[in-house]
C-alpha cells in the first residue's frame, strides 16, 4: 500500500509556506508517492506544484484537484504538459467538477450536467496530451468556436499521451466515468465495509470499456490519529464529519452527504445537514454517532488503527492520502513519520 500527502485546502491562503515545503521534503525523504495540491477559493492547485517541482527530485506532483470550471480544457492540457516538462515527467493530473456553489458563485460557469461536461473535458484534454489538433464538437465544448476566425491548434509542448489522469468523483455516474476514462480515483467519504458503494461503479465503468479494474489506482484520503484517549479523538473528528455532511455544498446539493447516505448513514446525514444549515452547528456535531467516525476515519489506539488500515487494504485501496496534522512543521513531520511507518507495517501484515 502506497502513501501520498495532500497540501493546501479549499481556503489555504499561502501562509506558512516554508512549513509546507518542509513537510513535502520530509514526505519525499520518507518515500511518499505523490504530493497532491488542492484548490477551491484559496491558492490555486498549479502555482505551488511549479515551486515544489524545483525543490524535489523524486516525489510525484499531482493536482488534487484542478476544477474543470476554472480553466478551459486546452488550458488544462497545456498546464499539464508544462508541469510534466518542468518536473521531469513527475506530474499527474487530478480533475474534478467541484460543486454548484463554487462553480456558479466563484467562476460564474454553468454547473448543469457535470458528468457530461467532465467526459467532454477529459476527451479534449487527452487530445491535447497526445499532441492532436483540438477539433471537437460536443454538447458543452466546440473547438474551434463556430463562426469565428479560429482554427484547430495543437500545443507546442512535447506530447505525453500517457500522462496519468485521476478523477475526484463521488456520484454513481461519475464513478462509472472514472472507471471508463481515468487512471486513478481520488476518493473521499470512503468506508471500507461499504467499499462496493464506491468501487462497484468504477468496476462497471472499467468493464464497459474493456479495462481491468486492477489497472486503476484507488486512492482515498486518510484522517489518521493514534491515541489511547479514543474518546477525545472521536470528539475532534466529529467536527470534520459534521462539516462534510452539512457545509460541503448547498442545502440541496452535497455530494459528500450523498455518499455517506449510500453507505448506510442516510438518516444521520440528513439530520446533520438540516441542523448545520439551520445554524445549530453544535447540535449537528453532537448528532454524528461514534460508529460513523470510527468507520470513516483511521483513529484510535495503535491496534485499532492497524485494523482499519488492513480493512482499507482488503477493500481494494492501493494508496492512502495523508494531510498535515499538527500545529508546527516539526509536529506535522513527526506525525507523517509515524503514519508512514504504521501504514507500511500494518498493510504488510
Amino acid at each position: 500500500m502506497k502513501v501520498s500527502v495532500s497540501v493546501g485546502s479549499a481556503y489555504y491562503d499561502g501562509s506558512r509556506w516554508e512549513d509546507l515545503v518542509a513537510y513535502v521534503a520530509a514526505a519525499e525523504r520518507l518515500g511518499a508517492d505523490t504530493v497532491w495540491s488542492a484548490e477551491a477559493w484559496g491558492m490555486d492547485a498549479v502555482a505551488s506544484l511549479g515551486y515544489l517541482a524545483a525543490v524535489t527530485d523524486r516525489i510525484r506532483l499531482g493536482s488534487g484537484i484542478m476544477q474543470i470550471s476554472a480553466r478551459t480544457p486546452a488550458a488544462t492540457a497545456m498546464t499539464a504538459l508544462s508541469l510534466a516538462q518542468l518536473s521531469g515527467d513527475r506530474f499527474s493530473l487530478g480533475l474534478g467538477v467541484s460543486g454548484p456553489q463554487v462553480v456558479e458563485g466563484l467562476h460564474g460557469a454553468e454547473f448543469a450536467d457535470p458528468v457530461g461536461r467532465l467526459r467532454e473535458y477529459i476527451e479534449i484534454v487527452r487530445m491535447g496530451l497526445r499532441g492532436d489538433r483540438l477539433a471537437y464538437e460536443g454538447r458543452h465544448y466546440v473547438l474551434p468556436r463556430p463562426g469565428g476566425e479560429g482554427k484547430a491548434l495543437r500545443s507546442s509542448v512535447p506530447p505525453r499521451p500517457d500522462l496519468p489522469i485521476h478523477l475526484a468523483t463521488l456520484g454513481p455516474r461519475s464513478l462509472e466515468l472514472t472507471g471508463e476514462l481515468a487512471d486513478g480515483w481520488l476518493g473521499t467519504s470512503f468506508i471500507p465495509e461499504q467499499a462496493s458503494v464506491m468501487l462497484d461503479p468504477i468496476r462497471r465503468g472499467a468493464e464497459r470499456t474493456g479495462r481491468a479494474f486492477s489497472d486503476i489506482e484507488i486512492e482515498v484520503n486518510a484522517h489518521l490519529a493514534v491515541s489511547d484517549d479514543v474518546e477525545s479523538l472521536i470528539g475532534i473528528a466529529k467536527f470534520g464529519m459534521a462539516f462534510s455532511l452539512g457545509a460541503m455544498g448547498s442545502a440541496t446539493t452535497n455530494f459528500y452527504n450523498n455518499a455517506y447516505s449510500r453507505a448506510g448513514f442516510a438518516d444521520v446525514a440528513d439530520r446533520v445537514r438540516r441542523l448545520w444549515v439551520d445554524g445549530d452547528k453544535d447540535a449537528a456535531i453532537a448528532a454524528v454517532p461514534d460508529e460513523m467516525v470510527l468507520s470513516a476515519y483511521l483513529i484510535g489506539t495503535e491496534s485499532m488503527v492497524r485494523d482499519r488500515i488492513r480493512a482499507y487494504r482488503d477493500a481494494g485501496v492501493t494508496t492512502l492520502r495523508l494531510g498535515p496534522s499538527g500545529s508546527t512543521a516539526a509536529e506535522q513531520i513527526e506525525h507523517l513519520e509515524m503514519a508512514i511507518d504504521l501504514i507500511g507495517s500494518a498493510a504488510a501484515d
